[in-house]
C-alpha cells in the first residue's frame, strides 16, 4: 500500500482497493442486462413502466433508424430531454448506432442551444415537441440535419400536475404540432415503423461515449470528453461504494436530470449495470417527489442538497413515508451537517456527501455509506482514484490538512476537453486533474473542500472561504437556505455578503442573523449584508449559481456610479 494513499486503512473489507473493469462498452453492458434482467422493470414513469427487455428493442429500434438516416460511428447525437423513458431510449440508442452522445439541457434557449450545438458539431438532436420552435429557430444556423421530435404522451397522458420548468405556465398541457417529414422524425412512428436490425458498430471502451458541457460560470462552456471507459469505471465504483446493494433488486430515484452527468451515472448507468428499477421524474417537484417516494418506495436517493432540504421543509412532511430510503450520496455542492442529521432522522436512512466533477464522469471521493464518516468532510477517494493536495507554496504535494489544490487522478478522469488542447493541458498534468477546488485532506485521509478557488473571497487581505461561513448560518433554524458571496468593495476589495431564503412562516432580522454570525466566526469572516429573498437562482440540477449573485451585484453597482 502507498504511504500516499492513508484512506485505504479505511475501507471496509466489502469494498476493493482496486477493481477489474473488464473493458466493456456502455453498449456491452446494456446488452448483458437486457438478458440478465430481461422481465424485470427498468423504468417506471409516473405510472408507466417499460422492462429491461422493452428498452432494449426500443433502443435497438433507434439505433437502426439512425443509422438508417447516416449515423456513423464516432457522430454526435444531441439529446435534449427531461428524464423520461424517451431519454433512456435516446441514449443507449444513440451508443448502439455507435454515436457519442452531446447530453443537452432543456432549458437552454437559442443562443445556448446554437452554441453547443455548433461546438459539438452534432448532425442529429433528440427532443421534445415542446421545444421544437426553439430548436427550428437554431436549426439553419447549425450543422443539424436530422431532428427526432417525441412527445410526454407518447409513454402517457400529459401529466397534469406536472408544470416543466422549460415551458411557460400558458403552454401547459399544449402540444406542438410537428409534421413527419425529411428531416423532421416523430419517434412514435420509429418505435411503430423501425426494425431492430441494426449494423454491428466496432467499438472498444477507449471510444468517446459522451461530450458533456460544463455549467461554465465564466466564458463559453466547454464539451468534456467521457470514454465508455470513463462511464463504467465509476458507475462500477458506485456499485462497490454501494457494497449492501443487491443487484437486479433496488429501485432508484431519478430526479437528477440526465443531462447533468451526476444523473447520468449514478441513476441511468448505474441502474443497467446492476439491474435496478429507475423510477423517473421529469424534474424536481417536491411534493410529487414526496408523493413518489410514499407511493413507489425507491431505496436509493441520489441528490443534492438543494432537493433534501426542500423536501424536509414541506409542510406536509409527516404525511409521507419516506422509510424506504435506504441510502443517499449528496453531491454537486456542500451538504450541510444539519440537512444530512434532519434528512437521516425522518426516512431512518445513509445521507452521505460525496464529491465530483464533470470532468471526472463525475465521483472521485465519499464518505462512507455504513461505516465510518465524518460530516463536513467530502470522504476518501473512491477505489482506483489517487487524490492529493497541491501546495500553492511549492506546487508539489501539500503536507497534512495544508489548504491547496485539489488533485485527481483514475480511470474516470476525462480524456480531455473538445477542441480545446489549450485548456485541457493547464488541467491535466501527467494523468493529474487539477480541480480548481481549495481543500486539505487530514491525517486519516479524509479530504475536506474549503471553497472553488473562483469562489474564495479576499477581503481586506483575508481569506475567507463562502462554504464555512454558509456551514454556520445553516444551523440557526430559521434559515431554509443560504449563499454567501463575495462582492466588490472599494476599501476591501471584497466584502461578504449573504442571501437567505427563510422558512416559510418565520420572520428575521439583520441584526438577529448579524449577532448569531459574531458567536460563531471570526469578525473579518462575518457578513457585512444580508439579502433576505424568496429563492436562490439555481442550476436545472439544483445547485445555487453563486456567481450569477455576484454578476447581478457588479451591475446594480456599475448602474449606480
Amino acid at each position: 500500500m502507498e504511504s500516499t494513499k492513508p484512506w485505504l486503512t479505511l475501507y471496509p473489507e466489502e469494498i476493493p482497493f482496486s477493481i477489474d473493469y473488464g473493458g466493456k462498452t456502455l453498449v456491452e453492458l446494456f446488452e448483458e442486462a437486457a438478458v440478465e434482467y430481461r422481465d424485470k422493470n427498468a423504468i417506471h414513469f409516473l405510472g408507466k413502466t417499460l422492462t429491461f427487455r422493452e428498452l432494449y428493442e426500443q433502443s435497438l429500434k433507434f439505433a437502426a433508424y439512425l443509422q438508417g438516416l447516416g449515423v456513423t460511428k464516432g457522430e454526435r447525437v444531441a439529446i435534449m430531454l427531461p428524464n423520461c423513458p424517451q431519454a433512456v431510449i435516446a441514449f443507449y440508442g444513440a451508443l448502439l448506432a455507435g454515436a457519442t452522445v452531446v447530453e443537452t439541457n432543456p432549458l437552454y434557449m437559442e443562443r445556448e442551444l446554437e452554441y453547443q450545438l455548433n461546438d459539438s458539431g452534432a448532425k442529429y438532436i433528440v427532443s421534445l415537441d415542446l421545444l421544437y420552435p426553439r430548436i427550428s429557430k437554431v436549426k439553419a444556423l447549425t450543422k443539424v440535419e436530422h431532428v427526432v421530435i417525441t412527445s410526454i404522451k407518447d409513454y402517457l397522458p400529459f401529466p397534469k400536475n406536472i408544470i416543466y420548468p422549460f415551458i411557460q405556465r400558458k403552454q401547459h398541457g399544449i402540444t406542438v404540432k410537428v409534421e413527419h417529414h425529411g428531416t423532421t422524425h416523430l419517434l412514435s412512428k420509429i418505435m411503430k415503423q423501425s426494425s431492430i436490425n441494426r449494423t454491428n458498430v466496432d467499438m472498444n471502451q477507449d471510444d468517446l461515449a459522451l461530450l458533456q458541457y460544463t455549467g461554465g460560470t465564466t466564458g463559453f462552456p466547454k464539451g468534456v470528453m467521457l470514454t465508455h471507459k470513463n462511464l463504467v469505471a465509476n458507475s462500477t465504483m458506485c456499485s462497490h461504494w454501494l457494497y449492501k446493494c443487491k443487484k437486479g433488486e433496488e429501485k432508484i430515484l431519478g430526479v437528477l436530470p440526465f443531462f447533468h452527468v451526476y444523473g447520468l451515472t449514478t441513476v441511468l448507468i448505474l441502474s443497467v449495470l446492476q439491474g435496478y428499477e429507475m423510477i423517473l421524474l421529469p424534474k424536481f417537484d417536491t411534493e410529487t417527489t414526496l408523493k413518489t417516494i410514499h407511493k413507489q418506495k425507491p431505496t436509493l436517493f441520489p441528490g443534492v442538497p438543494t432537493i433534501y432540504i426542500a423536501l424536509l421543509n414541506h409542510p406536509n412532511l409527516q404525511k409521507y413515508d419516506l422509510s424506504s430510503i435506504d441510502s443517499c450520496i449528496s453531491g454537486s455542492a456542500p451538504l450541510p451537517v444539519e440537512v444530512q442529521e434532519q434528512f437521516e432522522k425522518v426516512t431512518g436512512g445513509k445521507l452521505v456527501e460525496g464529491y465530483g466533477l464533470t470532468e471526472t464522469s463525475p465521483v472521485t471521493h465519499a464518505n462512507f455509506v455504513w461505516t465510518d464518516r465524518i460530516a463536513g468532510s467530502i470522504g476518501v477517494p473512491w477505489p482506483d482514484t489517487e487524490a492529493m493536495i497541491v501546495s500553492f507554496e511549492t506546487g508539489e504535494r501539500a503536507e497534512v490538512k495544508e489548504i491547496g489544490e485539489i488533485a485527481v487522478k483514475g480511470p474516470q478522469v476525462m480524456k480531455g476537453y473538445w477542441n480545446q488542447p489549450e485548456e485541457t493541458n493547464v488541467v491535466l498534468k501527467d494523468g493529474w486533474f487539477l480541480t480548481g477546488d481549495l481543500g486539505y485532506m487530514d491525517e486519516r485521509g479524509y479530504f475536506y473542500v474549503v471553497d472553488r478557488k473562483k469562489d474564495m473571497i479576499i477581503a481586506g487581505g483575508f481569506n475567507i472561504y463562502p462554504r464555512e461561513v454558509e456551514e454556520v448560518l445553516y444551523e440557526y433554524d430559521k434559515i431554509q437556505e443560504v449563499v454567501v458571496a463575495g462582492i466588490p468593495d472599494p476599501y476591501r476589495g471584497e466584502t461578504v455578503k449573504a442571501y437567505v431564503v427563510l422558512k416559510e412562516g418565520v420572520m428575521c432580522t439583520e441584526e438577529e442573523l448579524n449577532e448569531f454570525a459574531r458567536k460563531h466566526l471570526a469578525a473579518y469572516k462575518v457578513p457585512r449584508m444580508y439579502e433576505f429573498r424568496s429563492e436562490l437562482p439555481k442550476t436545472a440540477v439544483g445547485k445555487i449559481l453563486r456567481r450569477s449573485l455576484v454578476e447581478e451585484e457588479k451591475e446594480k453597482q456599475r448602474k449606480a456610479t
